[in-house]
């Protein structure tokens, strides 16, 4: 296949953004609630990028197999994605330099602006060209 598969040109337009991102997120939660919070928040942005990566990585690697294995990486990635950062929660809660609140209010809104960006930068396509599938035989 000559085209980039979708998710690598997610990837390749969303990781430039990724260090910003967490030098926000710290500066942002350090100037409301300290560096606890900054530290939060930025761990916050962190685990969205490794939901990002896992889930391109996971769906282009699906992609080339079969429909029904897309299909099924895709809703299986997003609740194993989900244990993980409900996971990261509550093993650095009990710790006393995290912020539960810092972090939750960091990870919902970076996902949600991650979530409209990747619809924006798919947008326009027609689902059936979004994957590329190897012929294979029976």
């Amino acid at each position: 296949m000559s085209a980039i598969e979708p998710e690598r040109m997610l990837l390749g337009r969303v990781l430039p953004f990724i260090l910003p991102a967490l030098a926000i997120a710290f500066a942002l939660g350090w100037l409301i609630a300290g560096a606890d919070a900054g530290g939060s928040a930025a761990i916050g942005v962190a685990i969205v990028a490794a939901n990002l990566v896992a889930s391109a990585l996971a769906t282009g690697w699906a992609a080339g197999i079969s429909p029904v294995m897309l299909y099924a990486v895709a809703l299986g990635g997003f609740l194993v994605r989900m244990i993980v950062v409900v996971a990261v929660l509550l093993i650095l809660d009990p710790t006393a330099w995290f912020s539960p609140v810092a972090f939750a209010l960091t990870v919902v809104p970076t996902t949600v602006v991650l979530l409209a960006f990747e619809a924006k930068v798919l947008s326009g396509r027609a689902q059936a060209d979004l994957w590329y599938f190897r012929e294979t035989t029976v």
